[in-house]
């Protein structure tokens, strides 16, 4: 029943689609002169309907005026298959957090608000849109649609994952990798939305499954997700704590002060790896500080959906 209360307490977004709506429309006024500037479908020109074809774009206006039946042509038609991925462990719930919106942030609100604005682009863009959420298990698999009800379905699902937090859950990213890499059949844009909180065993393997993807043809961006404050400058007061590790339940009792500095230098050396690591196997390292706003996320899918052909 505690389980149960707690569950209940954690309200998620109001209103998912809202907030994501809003991140985009402030990003894309923020783009001014930018290269992406009216990045949106734009209209090309029209072309004679035949019998048979979809009468969603055709031009009623110029019907009015010439009697006859002409369909708008789009530059951008959807020619864009995109993946979102999301480790819901157990240390993705970290902060932990009662209600969420643009301001009260963990990894995993932050991940779901960001993958739900990367929906927003991709519905303008009328482009497939495909998610899996895992964590000790593969919790959800969706296959890439572009429809409003397929929209609708995955933005539920991911507020899903906010309000039911996974109770000592493990990440076992790699092999959920390879079975998204064997699901995907049509080259994808994929990207992952992980804290990268793993053993060097299976830091390796994730890799080996990462280049499963590069060899499927598919393009993956990594988003580093984590709390910078918190989990690279380990900014906690000098009082005595007990740090628990929230997917195995270890634990150490300690002073903040008398680790940070070696903590610090040894988790700033990790993320340099990791990045490293990343360019030697041709994947995108983004480094997604969940107090740093979306703008970079949003960036990179627009600079990634300009190089995919």
């Amino acid at each position: 029943m505690k389980i149960e209360k707690e569950i209940n307490e954690i309200t998620g977004f109001k209103n998912l689609e809202l907030l994501a709506t809003q991140v985009v429309e402030g990003f894309i006024s923020g783009l001014h002169k930018s290269p992406f500037h009216g990045f949106s479908a734009e209209f090309a020109e029209h072309k004679i309907y035949n019998t048979g074809e979809s009468t969603k774009h055709i031009d009623w206006k110029l019907f009015a005026k010439t009697d006859k039946l002409y369909t708008k042509r789009y530059e951008e038609e959807t020619n864009l298959r995109c993946h979102l991925v999301m480790d819901n462990s157990s240390s993705m719930h970290y902060p932990k957090i009662r209600e969420f919106n643009i301001t009260s942030l963990n990894k995993i609100g932050f991940s779901a608000l960001a993958a739900a604005a990367v929906m927003n682009l991709l519905k303008r863009q009328r482009d497939a849109v495909g998610m899996s959420i895992y964590s000790d298990e593969y919790e959800f698999y969706a296959s890439e649609k572009g429809s409003e009800r397929h929209h609708q379905m995955l933005l539920g699902k991911l507020n899903e994952a906010i309000v039911r937090p996974s109770k000592s859950k493990q990440t076992r990213t790699y092999s959920h990798l390879h079975l998204i890499a064997e699901k995907l059949k049509r080259r994808s844009l994929v990207f992952l939305f992980t804290d990268m909180f793993q053993s060097d065993m299976e830091e390796q393997k994730m890799f080996e499954a990462l280049q499963h993807l590069k060899y499927n043809k598919h393009e993956v961006v990594l988003f580093h997700t984590y709390d910078k404050e918190k989990e690279l400058k380990f900014d906690f007061s000098n009082r005595p704590k007990r740090f628990v590790d929230v997917e195995t339940g270890e634990y150490v009792n300690l002073y903040a002060d008398n680790i940070k500095h070696s903590y610090e230098e040894a988790v700033s050396r990790y993320f340099n790896e990791l990045q490293l690591k990343c360019g030697q196997y041709g994947i995108k390292y983004v480094r997604a500080d969940i107090n740093e706003g979306f703008n970079k996320i949003l960036t990179t899918y627009l600079v990634e959906r300009s190089k995919f052909g």
